[in-house]
């Protein structure tokens, strides 16, 4: 058994192992990766040959966190690992977003990486090894790959940069991106930030970078050391030179046409790109048509990325006619929905985003059990993307990742806005109705119009916009492009979404396709997509100037109060049945959680008296008894020598016989007190010693005239009774006898 072994030294003294030759053999290419008592298994195959007519690259990354890898089981009848959570999804497109562009044009073999995670001591975070483990599966391989890459998290934790940070170092960390690159190229970026300036962000990406340089250093070292610097021989692509040279001379001109002509109606586009590469097809002979039809639609692909990137470098015009600066008109209507709480409808040119927010109590919390991450969250944001917003006739199946991924960014760029004491559980839903280019930057505007509409008192309002890029390697000319439309993400160079208030920046999110882009090209596409969204804001800020005065008629009133963590069990009660008494008497909806400080009450209700109603029955839980205060209590039981009354919630005192009326009662019968009848009562004394509470009420009656309060005889005088015990003698003083010592009684 061949083992290899390559260790990397992070900045501050951590070491990161990877391992070949030890698991997962059959493997193309197998790595064991760990940092700490955390490992990552990642292997990768892949396919001989292409699919028959596969003109693209097939790759499928997965991530998966087994529960044994904390010593958990998973939750759920079946417990075993069931459909990624959210956050693999997540860490996955981040890996597959860095390495599907490094693979070669012409590779269209099915290749599949996945990533697992066998072991963690929840100190460590494993995502940002997922895309080292991945890189070096690919290095270790004979798969045709131009990386290697590797994948960092980078975090500002009191003004200094920390290379994938642990778990507590990341709670204090103001700036929060991961970032996939090459040794010579930053390719990837994603993460959120407490309104960070463009200079910060590009301080974070450069630290980002040296420290992948050194991971890609030791990926190298290990492939040489493996062996696997060469890579297989393919072939799956057939290519007709001649036809590609026939095709772009005479569809050329007139793609580039159309691209000048600078309409923004997407489907006269699309349509007049089309007929143009159909009128080439039916100019092909019929015998030879069926065979070059597929070669004839990839090089007119080519032609018509040729005509709008040139037209864009060479004339200054956009597909749409735009300036590479300018944003497509926008409209805003809010309040669009009576029904929910907050909504909004945010129009930018041909994507449109429909918003709406709704305010829930504490028992609406998401319960959060991924194998490292436990607790709940109280924003949520879901983002969908029907086909019918870009013209397509399919069925709408369930969450795909692209909608979880573009969710997760809106969802960072808009909660460290959400105040900290904000008492509602908050859920956005954003459903992409029109889509022409960046559905994810108009979910942020219209989330925070629907948030302002709600009436949440939101630090700041975000914007967000996406940036695009035109690059040309051979002549260095470049174009930055705001607002970018669907086909210049596509036929471009980068995918850059900046999201932030006008204090700085809250998420990012970039994808870049091409080599060799510049620290200069970026800090001009931040300067330039800064000028975008304050323009965005300056709409937003003209369709709703501040937050709705009061929430809607339909929004829970929450009414939240602390109390001492002793008290929380007097609350909740025996198998929670104080607390299911409060709600089924008043009608509100009751919660109760152990912090710090004590327990945090939270009381929601439709109508103030329910609210009221709850908070007078608990306070009258929590409150503390006073000694001469007045109460309105209830006769619980009768005894001979008096009434045990409950005069507060679970707290019972002694009503004697003579503190009920001011004459003497021979029996309690006298009193006319029976079990449940309601009195009312003053505390004239808590025994200091057992807490026992003495009950009056007689002390709330007038004295009547004359009345001589009876005299007790002294101890020594009291008349003997029947059937007391005899009194020893007296010794002088008046003490009595010592008791004689009869040894020890018997048991």
């Amino acid at each position: 058994m061949n083992i290899i072994k390559k260790t990397i030294k992070l900045p501050d003294g951590r070491e990161i192992t990877i391992e070949t030759g030890k698991l997962a053999k059959q493997a193309d290419g197998a790595v064991e990766v760990r940092m700490g008592n955390t490992m990552l298994l990642a292997t990768v195959v892949t396919a001989k040959d292409a699919g028959e007519g596969v003109d693209f690259m097939p790759l499928q990354v997965e991530y998966k966190e087994k529960f044994s890898a904390a010593g958990r089981f998973p939750g759920g009848f079946l417990k075993r690992e069931g459909r990624a959570s959210d956050y693999e999804v997540l860490t996955a497109r981040l890996v597959d977003r860095v390495l599907r562009p490094l693979f070669p044009d012409n590779y269209h073999a099915d290749t599949f990486v996945n990533i697992i995670l066998y072991s963690a001591d929840g100190v460590d975070a494993p995502d940002c090894l997922a895309g080292l483990a991945a890189s070096a599966a690919l290095a270790v391989s004979d798969i045709p790959f131009n990386g290697p890459i590797s994948e960092v998290r980078v975090a500002r934790v009191n003004g200094e940069f920390v290379i994938d940070p642990t778990f507590d170092q990341l709670k204090n960390a103001d700036m929060e991106l991961m970032v996939g690159a090459t040794y010579d190229n930053i390719m990837m970026v994603e993460g959120e930030m407490d309104e960070v300036s463009e200079a910060d962000l590009l301080a974070a990406l450069r630290a980002a970078h040296e420290a992948i340089k050194e991971q890609c250093k030791a990926q190298m070292e290990l492939a040489e050391a493996v062996g696997s610097t060469v890579k297989r021989e393919y072939c799956h692509e057939v290519n007709d030179e001649e036809l590609r040279q026939d095709v772009h001379d005479k569809c050329y001109d007139r793609a580039y046409a159309i691209a000048k002509a600078g309409s923004a109606d997407k489907h006269w586009r699309q349509e007049s790109f089309d007929a143009i590469c159909n009128e080439y097809i039916e100019s092909i002979p019929e015998e030879e048509r069926e065979a070059k039809t597929p070669l004839v639609k990839r090089y007119y692909h080519d032609v018509e990325k040729e005509a709008m990137r040139r037209c864009v470098l060479d004339e200054g015009v956009r597909l749409d006619g735009r300036k590479t600066t300018e944003i497509r008109p926008i409209w805003i209507e809010t309040d669009y929905l009576p029904g929910p709480h907050g909504s909004a409808v945010f129009t930018r040119g041909e994507t449109q985003a429909l918003a709406t927010v709704t305010l829930g109590t504490k028992l609406d919390e998401k319960i959060l059990d991924d194998v490292l991450n436990r607790g709940t969250e109280r924003f949520l944001l879901h983002y969908n993307f029907p086909p019918f917003s870009t013209g397509e006739a399919k069925p709408q199946r369930g969450v795909g990742r692209r909608e979880i991924g573009h969710g997760n960014l809106a969802h960072r760029a808009l909660k460290r806005m959400i105040p900290e004491d904000f008492p509602y559980v908050t859920r956005i839903v954003s459903d992409i109705l029109e889509s022409n280019g960046s559905s994810s930057m108009a979910t942020v505007c219209a989330g925070t119009l629907a948030l302002l509409d709600a009436g949440v008192k939101m630090k700041k309002p975000v914007s967000g916009i996406a940036m695009g890029l035109i690059h040309d390697d051979k002549s260095s000319k470049y174009a930055v492009l705001s607002d970018i439309l669907g086909d210049e993400d596509h036929l471009g160079d980068m995918d850059f979404k900046v999201t932030g208030t006008r204090d700085g920046i809250t998420a990012t999110q970039m994808d870049i396709k091409c080599d060799g882009l510049s620290y200069e090209i970026l800090e001009r596409a931040l300067n330039q997509a800064r000028e975008g969204r304050m323009h965005i804001l300056d709409l937003i800020e003209a369709a709703m100037p501040a937050p709705r005065a009061d929430y809607k008629p339909c929004v829970p009133r929450i009414v939240t109060m602390l109390i001492p963590k002793e008290l929380i069990g007097a609350v909740i009660g025996p198998g929670g049945k104080i607390i299911q008494g409060i709600q089924e008497e008043s009608g509100a909806t009751v919660s109760i959680d152990e912090i710090e400080e004590g327990g945090y009450i939270e009381v929601a209700a439709a109508n103030k008296a329910s609210i009221d109603k709850a908070l007078e029955m608990i306070n009258a839980i929590v409150e503390l008894p006073e000694e001469g205060k007045v109460y309105s209590g209830t006769v619980r039981s009768i005894m001979d020598f008096g009434a045990f009354v409950e005069f507060m919630p679970h707290r019972d005192g002694l009503l004697h016989i003579s503190e009920i009326a001011w004459e003497r009662l021979d029996d309690m019968e006298a009193s006319g007190l029976k079990e449940g009848d309601k009195v009312e009562v003053k505390l004239i004394e808590i025994d200091k010693k057992t807490g026992k509470y003495r009950l009056s009420m007689r002390a709330l009656l007038p004295k009547p005239e004359g009345y001589v309060e009876p005299q007790r005889a002294p101890r020594g005088e009291r008349p003997r009774r029947e059937g007391d015990r005899p009194r020893g003698p007296r010794r002088e003083g008046g003490d009595r006898a010592p008791r004689r010592n009869n040894g020890p009684r018997k048991e």
